[in-house]
């Protein structure tokens, strides 16, 4: 099975290499020497023209955001066979990627919205959750590929039906980093340490995948490793609200959550680790979650 690997960030980089281990595996990046440093460190084939994936079996690509899968499958599409899968790791916009599924099913190309979760270190693993919308019958026929990067593979729905559950689980997760924050800095002003008050919430119902692992392992320590930008977490929650806004429900929270994000953004830099939202409530608190 040949594979193009489209798009070498924190996520993708681990992804392609773990499937240039397994399967004929051809690397594009917008910036050249990342792909060819991966083909050095990984023993993929580093290519700079796209059409040079023209005969691959399955394309898989992970970008910052629909707008440039479209724009690639806008030059890659047409060249590529009748029946090749688009498995589309990036964390997208739902109606976008129906548009897309549409776009390359006129060129005879299946598309699979597919988004990850489980972070680099999940990706490094090979042990991703994949949320997949689109057709259960392409599906199949890509078993072999998502086998090698995932621990776990959900069919979730139609075309879109993946993107939206991805923008929705992240909204959660920021939703559940602001709440944390803003219990740990009053615990902290009532003289209970962060790292004490973790002890009991992680043994109690208030536990979260924030309380057990993203503040014993980035906030308390100081170390905020960079691995999930914050201004992809605030792209991610503001698609879930258009999610909702769409479906017609009422989402107070999540409106919240949107504004606080994209305020943190604005304050900290898009840049940053998202876990160092939890500046902002530090700031106004005037302590130190330790």
């Amino acid at each position: 099975m040949r594979i193009a690997y489209i798009g070498l960030g924190a996520m993708g980089r681990p992804m392609a290499a773990n499937l240039a281990a397994r399967f004929d595996t051809r690397v594009w990046n917008r910036t050249a020497s990342v792909a060819e440093q991966h083909a050095r460190e990984h023993g993929s084939t580093a290519v700079t023209d796209l059409t040079d994936l023209a005969d691959v079996d399955v394309v898989c690509s992970c970008l910052p955001t629909t707008v440039e899968v479209e724009a690639v499958a806008r030059v890659l599409a047409p060249a590529l066979g009748e029946g090749t899968v688009w498995l589309d790791h990036t964390s997208g916009d739902p109606q976008q990627a129906r548009d897309l599924a549409a776009y390359l099913g006129s060129e005879g190309v299946d598309y699979l919205d597919a988004p990850v979760s489980g972070g680099t270190r999940g990706a490094e693993a090979g042990a991703l959750t994949v949320m997949v919308g689109g057709d259960g019958d392409a599906l199949g026929e890509v078993a072999a590929v998502l086998d090698v990067v995932a621990g776990r593979v959900v069919h979730v729905g139609p075309s879109g039906a993946g993107m939206a559950v991805k923008a929705v689980n992240n909204a959660l997760l920021a939703a559940s980093l602001w709440a944390a924050a803003e219990g740990f800095a009053a615990l902290e002003q009532a003289g209970v340490p962060t790292s004490v008050a973790l002890e009991v919430v992680n043994a109690s119902s208030g536990r979260s995948n924030a309380t057990e692992n993203l503040f014993p392992e980035r906030v308390v320590t100081r170390a905020f490793p960079n691995t999930f930008a914050l201004s992809l977490l605030a792209k991610d929650v503001g698609l879930a609200r258009a999610t909702l806004d769409a479906g017609g429900v009422e989402a107070p929270i999540l409106h919240l959550v949107d504004r606080l994000t994209a305020d943190a953004v604005e304050a900290l830099g898009g840049d940053v680790d998202h876990t160092e939202l939890v500046r902002m409530v530090e700031r106004a608190a005037g302590v130190e979650l330790r």
